[in-house]
């Protein structure tokens, strides 16, 4: 009766904190990716907010965040899965703000601003196709059958919800994140009198088998690793292509200086690039003139050297 999977920043919010800084600002590519981190990160935001109101389930459920399962060589994503004795829920966290209208006759979402009106791909549908992937998981999986509830937790309390359609159908499946419990246990109280199963044993058995979601964003927003500005950027002002100098490094425009501001840099290479790096492939990437200085700063950033590959890469944990 825990959270045993925790959600973390995802994989690629990541990438695209370390990819954004390394192209030409307001140019095409820019922002376009710049668009795509906010809608990733008012997900991300969102997910936090509905597992606010998700963890005190935690006491008698087990509970999931951020799941990633594959099947038939694709990955089907989750934002919490909520497991009982009796059965599963899957709730799917939505981060609007000003009003939404369900329309349920044409299976679409319109999102009105204020300003203009946005129109997006259906939520229901999405956690329609979540449940049977899920279900079709766990037979695959030899799980016990439990039934599988599905919600769309709308993650903002001021959001205005409207409906076009089946009111009440809606209604059963979306709410406002603070509702998603209560729900929850009115579907438990129905379902008292059933078997139980050990829902902890199913959520360690689904914890063991997850992914990191994951995307080529190279691809999709058609850059190549020699689109990317090298350099080592300011931990304080964001400046790229901070100058190397004597056991560190100084930023001239804000005339501070660090140690290890490389230790990021190489972050970001093995976020976007590959998961290793040749002493060439360091010069180039940190902007560094001197052989000897990139292998001593390899040496201090906690990696592996792969002599046979002669390349570095991080030690396995």
């Amino acid at each position: 009766m825990m959270i045993v999977k925790k959600l973390a920043k995802p994989l690629l919010l990541k990438k695209y904190e370390a990819l954004l800084p390394r192209l030409m600002i307001n140019s095409p590519t820019w922002l376009d990716a710049n668009q795509e981190f906010n809608r990733r990160m008012r997900g991300y935001k969102g997910e936090i907010r509905v597992g606010y109101y998700l963890s005190g389930l935690a006491q008698k459920y087990t509970i999931l965040q951020d799941v990633c399962l594959g099947a038939d060589g694709q990955t089907f994503q989750m934002d919490d899965l909520i497991i009982s004795p009796h059965a599963i829920y899957i709730v799917e966290a939505k981060n609007y703000h000003g009003t939404i209208t369900f329309d349920h006759i044409l299976k679409q979402l319109i999102r009105h601003d204020g300003e203009k009106e946005t129109g997006f791909a259906y939520p229901i549908t999405q956690v329609e196709l979540q449940h049977d992937k899920l279900q079709n998981w766990l037979h695959d999986h030899s799980s016990p059958n439990l039934p599988i509830y599905y919600f769309v937790a709308i993650s903002e309390p001021s959001t205005i919800i409207k409906v076009i359609g089946n009111q009440q159908e809606v209604a059963e499946i979306v709410a406002h994140a603070a509702m998603i419990p209560k729900k929850i246990m009115e579907i438990e109280e129905r379902l008292a009198a059933s078997e139980k199963v050990q829902h902890q044993k199913i959520g360690y058995m689904i914890m063991k088998e997850c992914t990191e979601f994951d995307l080529d964003i190279f691809a999709q927003h058609k850059i190549t690793p020699s689109n990317l500005l090298t350099g080592v950027q300011c931990p304080e002002c964001g400046s790229l292509g901070i100058e190397r100098v004597h056991s560190g490094w100084i930023c001239h425009k804000c005339q501070k200086k660090y140690a290890a501001a490389h230790k990021a840099a190489l972050e970001d290479y093995f976020l976007l690039i590959k998961p290793w790096i040749t002493n060439t492939e360091c010069m180039q990437w940190l902007k560094l003139d001197s052989r000897n200085t990139a292998t001593r700063i390899l040496k201090s950033s906690n990696l592996f050297f792969n002599s046979k590959r002669r390349w570095w890469e991080r030690k396995e944990m």
